[in-house]
């Protein structure tokens, strides 16, 4: 009887265990909130088993949100959820969701190296001088007094481009007391040194590389979840910052961050977030909401890139495509590669395919070439020590790999089957892989054809930098323009900042389905309209 008993005490906790679930509770009013703040501040996280409510609720509050009117409660099972919903002092309880953590489109994070970085120190990123950031630094004092609040996946604080403007920072996930905001990821240090990067003698810099950074880690393996969105947004209007810069978003929003998002407009705060990466046309969320400025990519060319979402919501495009900035320290890779036929040497544009061998030295092998990659290819081919030089899309790479493998080859390079050069990462292999162009390949294919010996030369560098793809890499082009416009004039709305950016664009097209929205942002014109406005008036813009 007593085994039975026990069993049964345990089934029921781990039940109830099983049902706790987080959601975020917003008060009918100041009055309503402010009790139950006052509550939690005298109490602690068991308050809401008082008296606060109407009647005592099982779970217990995590946090207040005192500019939202909004609780973040752990609530012990679904019939407790249900009092908080039946409560009259509450007007809306909302389960925990996760949207997709942020990523690039093309770029990937490398483990940090035991060597110190060496490659050679980044110059000035192409989107800096595309949105005529440098233009608008006098009249901005390059955002001196500006603060940007970056809600992203953490930053390294120490990145030598970043450390001199980085102000603070918090953890707003369950993984940690708050405190550790680091970047396991690279994503918001990207965004975050696009923004606020430190100019160097090098000619690395952000868009306003005086503004001021904070970090508010929101996401973490599982995603982004809406109550970390809405702690990270009160904790920006709690610091008067200027800008919120969100590289995240799907394709919906919950009610709770939609609350968050207008009560940061009505504080004063610009909110920029990314418009999405499937290529639609359908703006994704926080973008599309009316208060958020949304912004679109564009390549070199100032063309859409192909993954940049787009719609009647879009407000402006900004360089998306092959953005260089800062990723955690020692985690970027350079590939080098050089090619030499007879007597002479010359260096080729190259990737490296995240996963394989890297070489921190320069490894100089023949090359042998196997075609497409076909059985028949490598037949009665000596691949030991050498280097494979394979077209792309033929067969399939794990079949390359293995005739690879059993070759003992040292390492693949790949010709690209279209434009540019391979990016990507495979499961770790013990040989490297590299790619080139496209017309490199064929040429190197016909002088091996000709019987003419080639050689390749390939070496992984370290970096603190790396080039990165996505509507992520935009938004923090704008964010910073932002950052220039506040500095510039404090008093403007985040209505009239958005007016500002859409009313100076240069336009981009053709344009029918808004797929550039006004066109792409220009910092000089925007700064020089900000300067002259007077936001006390209804002004047009």
């Amino acid at each position: 009887m007593k085994t039975k008993m026990f069993s049964l005490v345990i089934a029921t906790l781990l039940a109830t265990t099983a049902h706790a679930e987080r959601v975020i509770v917003i008060m009918k009013d100041a009055k309503s909130f402010n009790a139950a703040h006052m509550a939690f501040r005298q109490k602690g996280a068991n308050a809401l088993k008082g008296h606060v409510l109407s009647q005592p609720v099982n779970g217990q509050i995590e946090q207040s949100l005192e500019n939202l009117n909004t609780l973040i409660v752990n609530a012990d099972n679904d019939s407790e959820i249900s009092k908080l919903k039946a409560d009259p002092a509450v007007a809306y309880v909302e389960k925990e969701v996760f949207h997709k953590a942020p990523a690039p489109v093309r770029g990937w994070l490398s483990l940090p190296s035991s060597m110190a970085a060496n490659a050679p120190a980044p110059g000035t990123p192409w989107g800096i001088n595309a949105v005529k950031a440098p233009q608008a630094w006098a009249r901005s004092n390059q955002g001196q007094g500006a603060r940007v609040l970056v809600l992203d996946t953490g930053v390294d604080a120490n990145h030598p481009s970043i450390k001199a403007n980085f102000e603070q920072g918090r953890d707003f996930t369950e993984t940690s007391d708050g405190s550790d905001f680091s970047d396991q990821v690279g994503h918001g240090t990207h965004c975050s040194g696009t923004i606020a990067g430190v100019k160097d003698a090098n000619g690395f810099t952000g868009v306003a590389p005086s503004a001021k950074l904070l970090m508010g880690r929101v996401c973490e393996e599982r995603g982004c979840p809406n109550t970390a969105i809405a702690a990270g947004i009160n904790w920006g209007i709690s610091q008067k910052v200027d800008v919120i810069s969100m590289s995240l978003g799907g394709d919906s929003s919950t009610p709770a961050e939609r609350d968050a998002l207008a009560k940061a407009d009505r504080a004063g705060l610009t909110v920029v977030a990314a418009s999405g990466n499937s290529g639609t046309d359908q703006v994704s969320y926080p973008a599309a909401l009316p208060t958020v400025i949304a912004v679109g990519a564009v390549n070199s060319s100032l063309v859409r890139a192909d993954f940049s979402q787009y719609g009647k919501e879009l407000a402006v495009v900004a360089p998306g495509a092959a953005v260089l900035s800062s990723v955690p320290t020692g985690t970027g890779r350079i590939p080098v590669a050089s090619l030499t036929i007879g007597d002479k040497t010359a260096a080729i544009k190259s990737s490296m395919i995240h996963g394989a061998r890297e070489l921190p030295n320069p490894e100089t092998r023949t090359l042998v070439d196997c075609g497409g990659g076909k059985p028949q290819d490598f037949a009665n081919k000596d691949l030991k020590d050498k280097y494979v030089l394979v077209r792309f899309g033929e067969v399939r790479v794990a079949q390359i790999f293995q005739a690879v493998t059993r070759g003992k080859a040292a390492g693949v390079i790949f010709v690209n089957n279209g434009p540019g050069v391979l990016n990507g990462a495979i499961d770790p292999v013990s040989f490297a892989v590299f790619s080139i162009e496209q017309a490199m390949g064929q040429q190197v294919s016909a002088q091996m054809t000709n019987g003419v010996e080639v050689k390749a030369t390939l070496q992984t560098l370290v970096s603190n930098y790396e080039e990165y793809d996505g509507t992520s890499m935009a938004t923090p082009h704008v964010a910073g323009i932002v950052a220039l416009i506040k500095a510039t004039n404090k008093k403007l709305t985040g209505a009239q900042v958005k007016a500002i950016l859409t009313s100076t664009a240069t336009p981009l097209g053709p344009n029918s389905n808004n797929e550039y929205g006004a066109g792409l942002v220009n910092a000089e014109a925007a700064v020089n309209k900000a300067a002259e406005a007077n936001p006390s008036l209804d002004f047009e813009i």
